[in-house]
């Protein structure tokens, strides 16, 4: 296991804000995946992989364009997930950073990129095994920007989403089937 200390350390250390932020983000979607991990055994997820990544998984954020987080890149924050991905694929974190970049609403088709033109690679970004899909529906549950600790309820979590395409919301209540 890899230390994702010093990969957060190498990439926030002039930022104590944005660094809280991740840190804090990332262990509440980091217990939020291990408690369902535990129980639902029979998944055989890989839990020290689901520490790793849950901790990592909004590397990207710091690029993006968001001043409510401190964060004054240069991207939309739609791009966090892709741009977290180059940086830990630049680290040899190849699988942490597939889930980086598969984490963002339920995951992103290609044709939703097409139809929504959105500024991010033209590829599929949909979470594909099993804890890219446990960490992308954890993280559903804790917002960065309100509340930051306080669990988001299913309810709230499903009229975001819609917001996004029905099928969006699909995808979570499928999640929500097979994890809860």
């Amino acid at each position: 296991m890899i230390n994702y200390q010093d990969i957060i350390d190498k990439y926030y250390n002039n930022n104590k804000k944005t660094k809280n932020i991740l840190l804090t983000h990332g262990k509440l979607v980091c217990d939020k995946a291990l408690s369902i991990s535990q129980n639902k055994p029979e998944l055989n997820i890989d839990e020290d992989f689901i520490v790793e990544a849950s901790m990592l998984h909004d590397i990207g954020i710091f690029l993006t364009k968001s001043p409510d987080l401190e964060c004054y890149g240069t991207y939309s924050y739609i791009c966090h997930g892709y741009l977290g991905r180059e940086l830990l694929d630049s680290e040899n974190l190849h699988k942490a950073a597939l889930v980086a970049e598969r984490h963002t609403g339920t995951g992103i088709s290609l044709f939703e990129i097409l139809f929504k033109k959105l500024p991010l690679p033209k590829r599929d970004m949909l979470p594909v095994s099993i804890e890219e899909q446990l960490i992308c529906f954890a993280d559903k549950f804790y917002s960065k920007a309100h509340d930051l600790t306080i669990e988001i309820p299913i309810a709230k979590i499903r009229s975001k989403l819609i917001k996004h395409g029905e099928i969006q919301l699909k995808r979570f209540d499928k999640m929500c089937e097979f994890f809860l």
